[in-house]
């Protein structure tokens, strides 16, 4: 049997091109996507940034940690909290201590991402003056970066200053350095500050101080901006990567299995023949299994070399998206190539395994068989199964529509579910190609000439070709259109919901994290003809289920301003409730009933027992929660919502707005233009993201289109050479060709289409 598998692969090589180029391409994917996770878990550790030569940092609360029976559960602060003034005092007796601000900072002609800081903490990154010197009065700065020169004017959204030197950039900021006295002016609040002293004498005169961290050597991360950026990049890109591995996976397995399917049936007279000649029905299985054994081996071998070419391509793409850290690279890495290697054979035995039975219940009679026409065209198996997971395709979204409506929101379901609706139909694509092809070439085949006629006639007579060359297209556009379609509907329906919750004219936002000063908001209330709702972003965190610590994004505002410019969807309660007793929560929570006290603890770590005021619905899963400003301490105001009275001329008050503002470099936009740029269609991530798994589904798709188109004209070479003798040029035979393939691809297309409609629809 081996010798004459190895024979069959050698003369009918065009037979099994497609399988070969479906499960090669299959398994280089599986080998890239391996080889990035696998790099991703190894990848080094952060190193500090801005303190790599302080001494000792020194930093406040920035983790609540709460206990519960199965261990201590923890989340970041939103509002971490600055060192005591007691313990700086005891700092200050140990050693010279330097306080920290980062702020942000807006300057015409420079990077958009500028950051504040005092000059005197330029040295523990360190940073060392290029040219100029260093700034001694409040208007002179130094900044990093070629962006400006020593003694240039820069406007700035806290007045115009002078540069008077600069300093090399590190790469992980562009910096302007102020005194020490205008710093703490613009950022009063020190989150964190350097102690030149001994670091286990600070531990020891710390010794009891809550929440207070002493960080050295490479725990000093912790003290630069965004600490977790890498980790939380490598662990998006993961995601991404794991689910573009495991569309791959889909797809492989359902075009290898369907390229098999179509080789077997292609040899209907060659298994006839052997059958006559007198070989058995599971000599006819282990044949095929045997052919599908050196193929995959061969196929998963030239696969993973494919892979190990490709990965460290794809590697740059994603750094040069930013969907990676700048630093990162493919490794030196085993296991990914055994995965996919065994991955690739396993699916080559599987994918062939339906296919062997097929060929051992071949007839003898097979041989004299001439005609093209399927007669049973998809096995009772096939169509149970698909039948089957139709059923639940259709019935698992509608009792989630009964029990758990929010779940069919969440990313992994809309996701991970349209898998199962895409293999029904793809399972039951015999059955619907053949009235799907007399619909798409009805038009051609009643304009003058035989060509339309004779495209429709092939393809509703060979319905396993069309089929198993229609499967591709079908799976990728119904992936896309799934895919991008759940995306899109959700993100529209986030942006109905707050376009319809917001009642504001204007919504003035602060530029950076710093918010908007007393003097602003100020100028802001005097504007007339208006009313001003100022709110803050915050969280709170509660304690569900006794072992659960989940955190709430809050705003905090007072409730008449809210209730003027909001129209919140309340189930129950009234947002003229809200008061610094009491929050304002939505359906989630575990607790929602109003006037029930709730234990939560504020942005900033301290516990408090809130009255339920008002309940919002679910939603779309955006609805926070509402507190007033005494619960969210230390939250500058960052937002402020305006509503126009009676008779107030639009085009006044937002000019009004606009110079109540300026100095400070807040920006005013329409309600609706709020929305839009709030609430964007697909961030840059996630769009990304879906392009690399519909980019990796269309190549593949396309590729083992091709290949299966050769293993479909091949097996024509005698009805294409009828065509010539009935006096049919090469042209019209070309032409005949290229009509059958692109009317098979408008057909998976057209089936695609429908499976994302009824996808969107559920």
């Amino acid at each position: 049997m081996l010798s004459t598998a190895l024979r069959t692969l050698r003369t009918r090589w065009v037979t099994f091109v497609g399988s070969f180029v479906a499960l090669c391409l299959g398994v280089a994917l599986i080998a890239v996507m391996g080889l990035v996770l696998a790099s991703s878990r190894d990848a080094p550790g952060r190193v500090p940034e801005r303190f790599a030569a302080a001494p000792v940092v020194v930093k406040g609360q920035d983790t609540l940690e709460v206990p519960t029976p199965i261990g201590v559960r923890s989340q970041k602060l939103a509002r971490p909290r600055a060192v005591p003034d007691d313990t700086v005092a005891k700092l200050r007796g140990l050693g010279t201590v330097v306080e920290d601000r980062s702020f942000a900072v807006r300057a015409e002609g420079g990077p958009a991402d500028l950051v504040g800081h005092p000059w005197s903490t330029a040295a523990f990154a360190p940073y060392e003056l290029g040219t100029g010197r260093a700034p001694e009065a409040a208007d002179e700065v130094v900044v990093s970066g070629d962006w400006a020169r020593a003694g240039t004017r820069v406007r700035t959204g806290g007045g115009t200053v002078r540069v008077v030197g600069t300093v090399a950039g590190l790469g992980f900021e562009d910096a302007v350095f102020y005194t020490d006295a205008r710093a703490a002016e613009l950022s009063p609040r020190s989150l964190q500050l350097v102690v030149d002293a001994d670091a286990a004498t600070v531990r020891e005169a710390l010794r009891g101080s809550e929440g207070v961290q002493v960080l050295t050597g490479d725990a000093r991360r912790y003290a630069d901006a965004d600490p977790d950026r890498d980790g939380e990049a490598l662990t998006a890109m993961n995601a991404m990567f794991g689910t573009a591995g495991g569309v791959t996976g889909f797809v492989s397995v359902f075009v290898v299995a369907s390229t098999f399917a179509f080789a077997v049936a292609q040899r209907r007279r060659e298994f006839g023949l052997l059958r006559t000649a007198g070989a058995t029905p599971g000599q006819l299985r282990r044949m095929v299994l045997l052919e599908a054994l050196v193929l995959g081996v061969l196929a998963s071998a030239a696969g993973c070399v494919l892979g190990s070419h490709g990965a460290p391509r794809l590697v740059e793409w994603a750094v040069d998206e930013g969907l990676a850290p700048r630093w990162f690279t493919v490794g030196d890495h085993v296991w990914p190539y055994h995965l996919a290697f065994w991955t690739g054979l396993s699916v080559a035995l599987c994918g062939v395994l339906a296919a062997s039975w097929r060929a051992g219940r071949t007839g003898p009679a097979e041989a004299l068989r001439e005609a093209s026409v399927d007669t049973r065209p998809m096995t009772r198996g096939r169509r149970l199964f698909g039948t089957a997971l139709l059923i639940a395709a259709v019935v698992m979204p509608v009792l989630d529509l009964v029990t758990d409506p929010g779940n069919l929101l969440q990313r992994k379901t809309y996701v991970s579910r349209p898998m199962l609706l895409i293999t029904a139909v793809a399972l039951l694509a015999p059955v619907l190609v053949r009235p799907s092809a007399r619909l798409v070439a009805w038009l051609p085949a009643r304009l003058p000439g035989a060509c339309g006629m004779l495209v429709r006639e092939n393809a509703a007579t060979a319905i396993r070709r069309t089929a198993a060359v229609a499967a591709p297209v079908l799976v990728t556009v119904a992936l896309a259109g799934s895919l991008l379609g759940a995306d899109a509907v959700l993100d529209e329906a986030r942006a109905t919901e707050v376009r319809e919750r917001t009642t504001a004219d204007f919504v003035v936002t602060a530029a950076g994290g710093a918010g908007f000063d007393g003097a602003t908001l100020r100028r802001l209330r005097a504007v007339s003809g208006t009313e001003v709702s100022a709110s803050s972003s915050s969280a709170v965190y509660v304690l569900e289920d006794g072992v659960a610590l989940v955190r709430s994004d809050a705003r905090a505002v007072e409730p008449g301003p809210l209730a003027a410019t909001t129209r919140l969807p309340l189930a129950a309660g009234r947002v003229n409730g809200l008061d610094d007793d009491s929050i304002i929560v939505n359906e989630e929570w575990e607790k929602h009933t109003v006037g029930e006290r709730v234990d939560v603890w504020l942005g900033d770590g301290t516990r408090r027992s809130l009255r339920i005021a008002a309940v919002m619905t679910v939603g779309t899963g955006d609805n926070g929660v509402y507190v007033t400003p005494r619960n969210a301490p230390a939250a500058p105001v960052d937002r402020v919502d305006v509503r126009l009275e009676d008779g107030a001329d639009p085009a006044a008050a937002a000019a009004g707005l606009r110079r109540a503002v300026r100095a400070s470099g807040g920006e005013v936009l329409t309600g609706d233009a709020w929305v839009r740029a709030a609430y964007p269609e697909t961030d840059r991530t996630t769009r990304a993201g879906f392009f690399l798994v519909l980019g990796i589904a269309l190549l593949y798709t396309g590729i083992s289109l091709a290949g299966t188109m050769v293993m479909a004209t091949s097996d024509r070479v005698r009805e294409l050479a009828v065509l010539r003798l009935a006096g049919a040029t090469r042209w019209q035979v070309l032409r005949l060709v290229g009509a059958e393939a692109l009317m098979v691809v408008v057909v998976g297309g057209l089936l695609g289409t429908l499976v994302a409609v009824l996808d969107l629809a559920g």
